[in-house]
């Protein structure tokens, strides 16, 4: 049976959220919102290693005050992250080369404090079964397409889902997916799009509208209040 293990993108600046502090440590409920997230993956028995990324200058605060202070043992590396998110995910998979090929990686944002147990299992069962897994929800709003103003599309509401993280696939292919789009200059939105321009079919994996992406006030706030139930 093939392993399971997370990669953590947390090397945003958090711009949007307006704080001196990233985003990634600015405190929910007393503790940093990465050490919400990681918690998750420390708590999962079926994950066998975690990998963060974060900017350069504060790995030795993220191992000290995050990774330490709150016991997330299985963390193997904290790697530097890079000029995009891309980038960054990038480096983390690059820190990941004694994986076998086989082996799962869930690929999941490190403001992303309220995803479940079930939910990364489901997602790495699916990417054992195919070429990789989104965990997404249903939008709930009409969409409109607009060029310069003026609607020219409304899409099915019904083919339409929110993409969440985390994105799971196994090591060997969102690695070389990673390195074809070095190769070919392509930068992606997320990591199933580098999978996506090459064809392959992603399996969607129901989530919850709860997993939010902590990046704006407002989201703290929102969060805030998931804690209080």
């Amino acid at each position: 049976m093939s392993r399971t293990f997370a990669l953590i993108p947390a090397a945003g600046m958090g711009k949007r959220m307006g704080a001196d502090t990233n985003k990634q440590y600015l405190l929910l409920d007393g503790i940093p919102i990465l050490a919400h997230t990681l918690k998750v993956f420390q708590d999962a028995p079926f994950i066998s290693g975690i990998y963060v990324v974060s900017p350069e200058a504060e790995i030795p605060f993220c191992r000290s005050e995050v990774v330490e202070r709150y016991g997330i043992s299985k963390v193997r590396a904290i790697v530097k992250g890079g000029a995009e998110r891309q980038h960054s995910v990038r480096n983390g998979l690059y820190a990941m080369d004694d994986l076998d090929p086989e082996d799962v990686v869930l690929i999941h944002d490190g403001v992303r404090p309220f995803i479940s147990e079930a939910v990364l299992e489901q997602a790495a069962a699916a990417a054992r079964e195919g070429s990789g897994a989104v965990v997404a929800v249903p939008v709930k709003d009409t969409v409109k397409v607009a060029v310069d103003g003026l609607i020219t599309q409304t899409p099915p509401r019904e083919t339409l889902w929110l993409a969440q993280t985390p994105q799971a696939f196994r090591y060997a292919i969102i690695r070389a997916a990673h390195e074809a789009a070095v190769n070919e200059g392509f930068l992606g939105t997320d990591d199933a799009s580098l999978l996506e321009r090459q064809g392959a079919k992603l399996t969607i994996v129901p989530g919850d509208y709860k997993n939010i992406k902590i990046t704006t006030p407002e989201d703290l706030v929102l969060a805030q209040a998931f804690l209080k139930g």
